[in-house]
């Protein structure tokens, strides 16, 4: 299920230094991990990719992988996170099968009204504050995850530039889940960070 801390991995050339780092986050309550990487080494996202495939698998956390279905296939992941410029949902879906098909709609309600129709399982607003990940993100509003949660069954989820700080306002207005890159990765303690992170759900 899509709920509470969604960690997204950062840039990591060290596949070991990425997996003690996916472990901490895991170890401070993340429910999903997505590997993210914009890297052109195949082989090293193929390795870090089935590394924690594996720590995800022993832990029950279901692991995304960002905009390539290839590569989940590959690894055996439970599902995949794609944007508007990463082909078709529908195709995307069939690829999949039943593993899990996130997909990224900005600022706008009506991408996930789409994404929702043809077979998404869940969908992400943002950036909703300032991310140093994509400086030049659109920027969404606390408005937009309440008109969601009013018109779409399927799981939302927040991102962009949220803290411990700023995502009580997000989990409040209606955010299953906090898709998490820098708060939680560049933290001095990432089990910590989780841990903040995980307990403004504790609530809802």
């Amino acid at each position: 299920m899509i709920r509470g801390l969604y960690a997204v991995t950062p840039e990591c050339p060290d596949t070991d230094r990425l997996a003690e780092q996916v472990e901490n986050a895991i170890a401070g309550g993340a429910n999903i991990v997505q590997y993210r990487s914009k890297s052109d080494d195949l082989v090293l996202k193929i390795e870090q990719a089935g590394v924690l495939k594996e720590i995800c698998g022993k832990r029950g956390i279901p692991l995304i992988v960002n905009d390539d279905i290839d590569l989940a296939l590959e690894v055996d992941a439970e599902g995949v996170h794609i944007g508007q410029d990463d082909g078709p949902i529908m195709e995307a879906r069939a690829r999949l099968g039943k593993r899990i098909l996130g997909v990224s709609c900005y600022d706008r309600l009506d991408l996930a009204w789409e994404a929702e129709a043809r077979g998404a399982d869940y969908v992400a607003f943002g950036s909703f504050f300032a991310s140093s990940t994509k400086p030049d993100a659109a920027r969404a509003q606390l408005p937009l995850l309440q008109m969601a949660k009013l018109s779409i069954k399927i799981p939302v989820v927040a991102i962009g530039g949220i803290t411990p700080g700023n995502g009580a306002t997000l989990v409040e207005s209606g955010a299953d889940a906090l898709a998490v890159v820098t708060a939680l990765f560049d933290a001095a303690d990432i089990q910590v960070a989780a841990r903040q992170f995980s307990e403004l759900f504790s609530a809802k």
